[in-house]
This record gives structure tokens, sequence and C-alpha cells, in this order.
């Protein structure tokens, strides 16, 4: 699944990473915590959150993850938007919870991680 296709499943607003609108996306994972998303994620994975800080940024560029969605309409401070653009990773938000947002690229066809997160 493409990151565009992400983007209107979840009705989900860009925040950084534009021109990655065409990137695939491997599988989808959700976490709070970020030491869950170091041991249980694959390349290219988008990562769904509810945790608007830089330490989800710094450790979605150390896991490779593809893409990260904030959800229940959290939006990141600038300084976090600032560390993604730097990175070069493609940041949105959507209004949907962790649950809908999930199930939502469930019926999309997008697959959870082996089950590990």
């Amino acid at each position: 699944m493409k990151v565009s296709e992400i983007c209107e499943i979840l009705k989900a607003t860009v925040l950084s990473g534009e021109m990655h609108l065409d990137d695939r996306i491997t599988g989808c994972g959700s976490a709070d915590l970020m030491e869950d998303v170091l041991s249980a994620t694959t390349d290219g994975c988008v990562l769904l959150t509810g945790v608007t800080t830089e330490q989800v940024v710094r450790t979605a560029k150390v896991a490779r993850v593809g893409a990260v969605v904030f959800v229940r309409g959290k939006k990141p401070e600038k300084n976090v938007v600032q560390l993604a653009k730097s990175y070069d990773l493609p940041l949105l938000f959507t209004r949907y919870s962790l649950f809908v947002a999930s199930g939502r690229l469930y019926m999309g066809g997008l697959r959870g991680l082996d089950g590990s997160w």
C-alpha cells in the first residue's frame, strides 16, 4: 500500500514527507511505547501512535519506519515536524482513534507485522 492510500483511508493530513506519497508501505504496527517499536518493526512499515514527541521520530528513523501516523487528532509541535523533515520521514495525522485507524487500514488490505505489535 502506498502512503497516499493510507492518507485516503485515514482521511489524514500530511505534515511532512509529501514527496514520499508514492512510497510503498510493507505493514502496519501500533505502539505508544517506543521500545516496542524497536523490538518489533519491519523496514518500511507504518507506525500508528498517540505519542507526539521527538522520541517517536528518532525511534522511527532508527527502526527504518516508512511513515508515522499520529492518531486521535493529535498534532505534534513544530520541532517534531522539523525533525521529521530533516530525516525525510513522512508524518501524517488523523482524527481516528488508534483502534479505528488500525481497523480501517486492515480493511483496506494492510496487514500487521507478524502479530508482534
